[in-house]
């Protein structure tokens, strides 16, 4: 079906409808209008609407939107029928034959021809005075027309009550005006609901869809600022409307399939083209003697797209079990459909789509008066005296009135509320007995008591077959109410509102019933619906899944909705298979709809895989991954957990990682604890800082060692904030583990952490009793045996404990393979330790040849990165055929790896793509060299020596007299005020481009030194080195220490004055020393550079150099003015203050103090995680 004219139409008329009620509304509430005098009873219901919708403007638009809703049914409903013939004129549309027009009705009653049947004496005098002329007005034919129309939704009343209204129903006042207009809703409802659209009763679906797509939009909006959904927002929040394909694939496997299972002779199955057999023989299903057993629900109906196309399954059973036709719709309507709604304008829309479907079987069916089972839930309570009413002598008070007020939210809980059947019996028969006695206010109260009664018996367990697609809802948008109930009646499935759904479907039914649903596929995978998983295929059978995946409803856009369509059966059952269609790979729902009806006829589509609930009872956390070959589920099914040799465990939560965390270059070396064995020994070492496990990035075997956590005393202020912040295993803190990130990448990465290590939630660990077992452990992480079992059972970003702990381990540990995962622990510890990040770090390896050139340098230690990629590949494929051939996976399964894959630092390939390696060979030699300069600055400082491995000053308050106690004879001393300007130009003798020049002395030697500038210029893309540092050093720095850095920038603001200054080495007359020695000194030769400037552009040099002169003493005018501003307004103030910090405070607290002091670091002030 073509949906786009009636998405436009649908979203043009709510709001031409709105617009037009709303004017209505106005008219009717004025003080002196007519229909306070003619319609006072209608007027009251009007006024009490409002007030109830929150009163004044807020009232009367909610009343607007609900009338302008109820008129746009009614109108929709007319034109089907007109369209169809059921109606004896065109109530709203033109006569037959005729595109445009005015309404047949109305051109008949012009002519004199007006159904007394159907329009009531009065109204008929009045039209017709009304269209002769002898009754005054201002829009004589819309008046009468307003008057016929609102006669023949009453006279429709006595088929569909739930689509028109009775007599004084206060909607019949507020009909829109404006209805003969050629832009009308009723005239473009004509032009776009055509004769050949509305054959398919489907159309009403999508026209519902479309009207409340807007006010789906809205509560979109308000849920990103962090609004919920209560009653209002939830039937415009959850609803989707099923295509034909999906609704047809589920009502046929499980009616069609229940039905075939008892009458396998049936040709039913013809006319079901996504029908799909059972594997086996099925022998435990629901009994079914006659058609009238079939009993269909639909929990969240919505407009009727499911129930409507049971309605033909049904109608083509019956009719082959030789009913007669005449009898077969009423048949269905009474014994065999039922539907479920919160949205009243949705129900009626259900129960319409079922009366033309009986009416386009059954000529007089309008007749019958026979109402479809469609039950829109009443919010309904009652007070503590209408309880005492209707108590049983003797019962349960607490029960009684639990479910006497148990529908009081049902506007927002639906279907998921749960009677208790006893009850509802008992209850009935208790009802049936009462007499109200002639008290008006009793016999209200026992109508509503009637009506609880009936609500109840909807939500029974009577089905044969539950069909839905559920609303979908995630927790954090549900209103408390909704929300509190979720978790205190659904706690395997509170995520979502689908998840729930399943759940209560899934009880709706008798034994041995079908569950058909389309919902998320989330349920199929993740963690929080594990308990949801593990019920379902403990206590039911899947019988079916299609795995839709993105792109399975065309008309929402973009992969908002990822989906599966399923069929679970109400018995025990874990050997049976079940079917999964495998089809989210597909791009969109015209392919999958395709592929779908394919794999229905071939029983080995590639697509088809079967397996049972047994082999996902042994996949971790009971993931529904069943696109594992038969190999590997044989695989999980074999072996002990990883949990009975190890114990994989959650690490802490801070509550507050800025205050507890830092990376360990942002404190004080002294006050480090490194290499400690226990607790114990971390409190006797009266340390603050300890090495802290928190995941990190992708890396294998060795390696993101970056944090350290406040542990002082063994965590005294951490254990005073419980139970804010959550330790966990404790015991387990300082012991070596083996440990994977727990927000994961496409694939897992496990590393070895050695004794001293506190670990986070994020950094999840594997502990064990011996070094070998550990090392074992970690070995099979790593393997692709691991990574394929992962990637069936966790198909989420996140890796649980769980998850890792159900991994099935068949390999003991050996010498052999202790001996591999050494070597490559060796391999990634030392390459971690290639980076100056690494508290283990102790140089450049590009420093490893003093007496070469930089380039050779660069290149020699990049060929041995190439031999360590190469050696680490080689290990980590011996450690793939261990497991591989452990495991028996040799047909699924190969031992090599990529050499891309190998994630070492100094893997080039690895870093910076293998697509051009040649490329990728550059990028490296460039980040070499930053890395040697990173270094440089480094030396200046005094954080390292060129003549000592490894750090030296990294202390608070370090000064180059402790320098000089570990160095004494340094061929590259460190600046001796911890001050190094950074300035366009060389203004002063000592700064970082000087400094730069005599590190490459230095390090490499005289005779290299021209080559080497030339070279590291020429890497860095700059046009002279100065240029790097002036413009990317210090970016390049604080990205390196992930927005710490531990040399700060003073800057002026359009940084046309830059010093630098160590962290470590600040002390409270820093400021001022950048104030005068730098600052004040850089201002004094630009003052005299000026004077000389201003000379040159008034003296007798030529033209063009007096014009440059001019333009130079401008610019140095407005760098001055900058630098002057700078020094009074910001440095003068901050040096004035006597600064100090406290380096346990972290860059984040600290870099702020100094304010426009220092170069603004972009996102220093994130949260930290």
């Amino acid at each position: 079906m073509e949906t786009a004219p009636l998405k436009s139409f649908a979203t043009w008329a709510r709001k031409e409808l709105i617009r037009e009620v709303n004017a209505r509304i106005a008219v009717v509430l004025a003080p002196a209008s007519a229909e306070r005098v003619e319609q006072p009873q209608s007027m009251e219901a009007l006024e009490k609407a409002v007030a109830a919708a929150g009163g004044g403007d807020k009232g009367r638009v909610a009343v607007a939107d609900k009338v302008a809703y109820t008129w746009f049914n009614r109108i929709i409903a007319l034109r089907f029928m007109d369209a169809n013939g059921y109606t004896s004129v065109g109530v709203v549309s033109p006569q037959t034959g005729v595109e445009t027009g005015q309404p047949e009705v109305l051109a008949e009653a012009k002519r004199g021809n007006i159904d007394t049947g159907v329009v009531a004496g009065k109204t008929g005098e009045i039209v017709t005075s009304l269209l002769n002329g002898t009754r005054r007005s201002a829009d004589a034919q819309g008046e009468a027309y307003a008057l016929l129309l609102a006669d023949y939704c009453r006279h429709w009343n006595r088929a569909m009550p739930f689509m028109f209204e009775r007599e004084g129903d206060f909607t019949e006042m507020l009909i829109p005006g404006n209805l003969l207009a050629d832009d009308s809703v009723p005239s473009r409802a004509v032009k776009v609901l055509t004769k050949d659209v509305c054959q398919d009763v489907e159309v009403i679906g999508w026209l519902y869809q479309f009207y409340i797509s807007e006010r789906k939009d809205e509560v979109f909006a308000g849920f990103k600022k962090n609004k919920k959904a209560g009653a209002d927002e939830i039937p415009a929040a959850t609803q989707l409307f099923t295509p034909h394909w999906i609704v047809r694939y589920l009502v046929e496997n499980s009616l069609g399939r229940l039905w075939m299972l008892n009458r396998p002779t049936s040709h039913l199955v013809d006319q079901m083209q996504y029908y799909i057999p059972p594997v086996d023989e099925e022998t435990e299903f629901l009994k079914i003697s006659r058609p009238e057993e079939l009993k269909v629900v639909d929990p969240a109906c919505g407009s009727g797209h499911m129930l409507t196309y049971a309605f033909d399954l049904l109608y083509a059973i019956y009719e082959e079990e030789g009913y007669a036709p005449a009898e077969i719709p009423s048949l269905i309507l009474t014994n065999n459909l039922y539907g479920i709604e919160i949205d009243p304008r949705a129900g009626a829309l259900a129960a319409f789509a079922l009366t033309m479907k009986a009416r386009s079987k059954q000529r007089t069916f309008f007749n019958k008066q026979i109402e479809p089972k469609v039950c829109v839930l009443d919010p309904i309570s009652f007070t503590p005296d209408e309880i005492d009413s209707l108590l049983t002598r003797g019962g349960d008070k607490a029960a009684e009135t639990g479910f006497w007020n148990q529908f009081e939210h049902a506007d927002t809980f639906g279907s998921l509320i749960q009677p208790d059947s006893e009850l509802t019996v008992r209850l009935k028969q208790h009802i049936a007995q009462l007499d109200d006695g002639g008290d008006l206010l009793l016999a209200d109260v026992l109508d509503w008591a009637e009506r609880v009664i009936e609500q109840a018996e909807y939500l029974s367990p009577r089905y044969a077959v539950a069909v839905a697609n559920p609303p979908y809802m995630g927790g954090k948008n549900m209103a408390p109410a909704l929300s509190s109930f979720a978790k205190d009646r659904f706690p395997d499935s509170k995520t979502d509102l689908f998840a729930m759904f399943i759940e209560r479907s899934r009880a709706l039914l008798q034994s041995r019933g079908y569950v058909a649903m389309i919902t998320m596929q989330s349920w199929m995978f993740l963690s929080s619906f594990e308990n949801l998983r593990k019920t379902t295929v403990t206590h039911s059978a899947i019988r079916l899944v299609a795995h839709l995946g993105t792109g399975a409803f065309e008309s929402i856009a973009g992969a908002v909705v990822s989906t599966c369509a399923f069929v679970i059966a109400a018995t025990v059952d874990r050997e049976t298979p079940g079917i999964f269609l495998k089809l989210d790979d597909l791009p969109d729902e015209a392919s999958k709809s395709k592929a779908l009806l394919e794999a229905a006829g071939v029983a080995d589509s590639a697509l088809r895989f079967e397996v049972s609930g047994g082999q996902i009872a042994q996949i971790p956390s009971w993931t529904l991954s069943y696109w594992m070959s038969p190999a590997l589920l044989t695989a999980f099914g074999g072996g002990q957990r990883l949990a009975d040799v190890a114990d994989p465990r959650q690490g802490m939560a801070t509550a507050d990682n800025g205050r507890f965390l830092r990376f360990w270059t942002e404190v004080s070396w002294a006050r480090l604890g490194l290499d400690l064995q226990s607790r114990e020994e971390a409190t006797a070492s009266g340390r603050k800082w300890f090495p802290y496990n928190k995941g990190g990035s992708f890396r294998r075997w060795y390696g993101n060692q970056e944090h350290v956590v406040n542990w002082e005393d063994d965590g005294r202020e951490l254990m005073a904030e419980r139970p804010k912040s959550v330790i966990r295993s404790p015991h387990y803190y300082f012991h070596e583990s083996a440990s994977w990130s727990k927000v994961g990448t496409a694939e897992p990465a496990f590393r070895y952490f050695p004794p001293g290590f506190l670990f986070d939630v994020a950094g999840t660990s594997i502990f064990a009793e011996n070094h070998s077992t550990l090392m074992c452990a970690l070995a099979f992480g790593n393997s692709i045996v691991a990574r394929e079992m992962l990637r069936a059972s966790a198909t989420s970003m996140n890796l649980e404990v769980g998850t890792i702990a159900e991994l099935p381990i068949r390999v003991k540990s050996s010498e052999d393979l202790e001996a591999l995962v050494g070597r490559l622990i060796n391999i990634y510890r030392s390459d971690w330790d290639l980076d100056e990040r690494s508290w283990n770090f102790s140089r450049p390896p590009s420093l490893g040849n003093s007496n070469s050139s930089v380039q050779k340098a660069i290149a020699s230690a990049i060929v041995e990165g190439e031999a360590s990629a190469a050696l680490a590949r080689a290990l980590e494929e011996d450690v793939n055929r261990h497991f591989i051939d452990a495991y028996g996976l040799h047909e699924l399964l190969r031992p090599e790896i990529a050499l891309e894959n190998v994630a070492l630092s100094a893997n080039y390939l690895s870093r910076f793509g293998a697509n051009d390696p040649d490329a990728a060979r550059q990028a490296a030699t460039v980040a070499s060299v930053i890395d040697l300069v990173s270094y440089a600055i480094g030396c200046m400082f005094g954080r390292y020596s060129l003549d000592e491995p490894g750090l030296i000053l990294a202390d608070q308050g370090a000064t180059v007299q402790d320098y000089l106690a570990k160095v004494p004879s340094a061929t590259f001393a460190p600046d001796k005020d911890n001050v190094i300007p950074i300035v366009d130009g060389d203004w002063f003798e000592d700064d970082v481009v000087a400094r730069f020049r005599t590190f490459l002395r230095v390090a490499f030697g005289e005779q290299h030194f021209e080559e080497n500038l030339r070279f590291v210029t020429v890497s860095l893309g700059v046009r002279d080195v100065r240029d790097y540092f002036v413009k990317s050093f210090y970016k390049d720095h604080v990205q390196r220490y992930k927005k710490r850095p531990i040399y700060w920038l003073f800057s002026s603001p359009k940084g046309s004055f830059n010093a630098l200054i160590y962290l470590h080495r600040y002390t409270p007359s820093t400021v001022s020393t950048v104030l005068n020695e730098y600052l004040r000194e850089f201002t004094a030769k630009l003052s005299s550079s000026l004077h000389q400037q201003e000379r040159l552009a008034t003296g007798g040099g030529t033209p063009r150099q007096q014009a440059a002169a001019q333009k130079e003493a401008d610019r140095l005018r407005r760098v001055l003015l900058e630098l002057e501003e700078y020094e009074h307004d910001v440095l003068y103030p901050l040096a004035s203050r006597q600064l100090t910090i406290d380096l346990d405070d972290g860059v984040k607290a600290n870099y702020p103090k100094f304010g426009a002091a220092l170069k603004k670091i972009p996102g220093l002030e994130a949260t930290d995680e």
